[in-house]
């Protein structure tokens, strides 16, 4: 029980942690949020090392699992995470979030083809329904959030002196929407975030029994570094010193929430079953929906259309990410219904 809380707190503070950025975005830039969040998610990372007693454990690790390691830091925390937040600054949390959700399919084809895991056609139909929820979410987003009705075409009139006739200007939408450079940004994060499991995956298996804790510390540590390179840009600090005051707390509350949700999902992760963490973890995308409507109603679009296509990506990537054995077993499915669920496609 205290697994399925933790792993659904994990969910709703990482839910929290892309609203709160999101609202930060709309008058601040994407490299003054990472400012924030990459060093501060690193000094994260070192407190929770420091208290699980495994500082140690930071000059132990070979030099192949260092490379990757400082390779996942840099695409997962710095690279990644531009996209994602610049996707969400474009389009919106609601438009951007099954998007990004394409990154448990695209994990799932890199290890089909570097470590020749099974595919099967479970996991086919989880990522169709995945890929068909954030083609949903799409639907008349380019519209924008409150647009009014076109207005009727004014009455043809004889011109006088006495009376002017002025219309009235149309109102313009609240929020309008970036689609196409929100999607292609939201892609890139995906494809980003869903090969940085498979770097942390091949850097503990040059480091078996490595310190999770101390793993991250080094990733994050690699990640501030090559930000810091990111700094020497002409106009990157100018940029950054020109953030709002009003900005800051939304950036910082968006650092301490991610590593707030990483730790929770490490810890239901170390007490729960991948198989009743990972379908729980899955709503995060559901209460960013919630949380949306509740901090950034005039900043965000919300329809049917992209209520639908969430939900929708959600079950993708419920059935994308469990193990299909026992799905059909916990379900007592009839054996030819688990025969052609089970049916691999790809992989040994």
């Amino acid at each position: 029980m205290l697994g399925v809380v933790y792993a659904a707190v994990g969910a709703l503070t990482f839910a929290l942690n892309n609203v709160a950025m999101r609202r930060g975005v709309v008058t601040g830039s994407v490299l003054q949020g990472m400012a924030l969040t990459v060093p501060i998610g690193g000094l994260s990372f070192l407190v929770m090392t420091v208290a699980f007693g495994e500082l140690r454990q930071l000059v132990l690790f070979p030099t192949v699992a260092l490379c990757w390691l400082a390779s996942q830091g840099i695409v997962h925390f710095v690279i990644g995470r531009y996209c994602n937040y610049k996707s969400n600054q474009l389009m919106g949390v609601n438009l951007t979030a099954p998007v990004v959700q394409l990154q448990v399919p695209f994990a799932m084809m890199l290890a089909v083809v570097t470590l020749h895991e099974k595919f099967t056609m479970l996991q086919a139909i989880g990522s169709a329904l995945m890929l068909g929820g954030s083609f949903i979410t799409q639907h008349n987003a380019g519209d924008g959030k409150n647009a009014s009705a076109p207005l009727p075409a004014p009455v043809a009139t004889m011109p006088s002196q006495e009376a002017q006739v002025e219309l009235e200007p149309k109102p313009q939408p609240t929020f309008q929407p970036r689609v196409f450079s929100g999607y292609i940004f939201g892609l890139a994060a995906a494809m980003c975030y869903g090969s940085s499991p498979l770097m942390a995956r091949q850097a503990f298996l040059h480091a078996p029994g490595a310190s999770t804790a101390a793993a991250g510390c080094l990733a994050y540590t690699a990640a501030t570094l090559f930000f810091a390179l990111i700094l020497l840009k002409p106009g990157a600090w100018r940029d950054i010193k020109s953030m709002r005051r009003e900005n800051v707390p939304w950036f910082l509350s968006s650092a301490v929430l991610v590593a707030i949700s990483q730790a929770f999902v490490y810890a239901s992760l170390a007490i729960a079953p991948l198989m009743v963490v990972t379908p729980i973890l899955q709503l995060s995308l559901v209460f960013r929906l919630f949380l949306s409507q509740w901090i950034n109603r005039e900043h965000e679009v919300m329809n049917a259309a992209v209520v639908i296509g969430a939900f929708t990506a959600v079950l993708g990537s419920i059935l994308v990410s469990l193990d299909t054995d026992e799905l059909t077993a916990l379900l007592r499915l009839p054996s030819s219904l688990a025969n052609f669920l089970a049916r691999r496609l790809a992989g040994q």
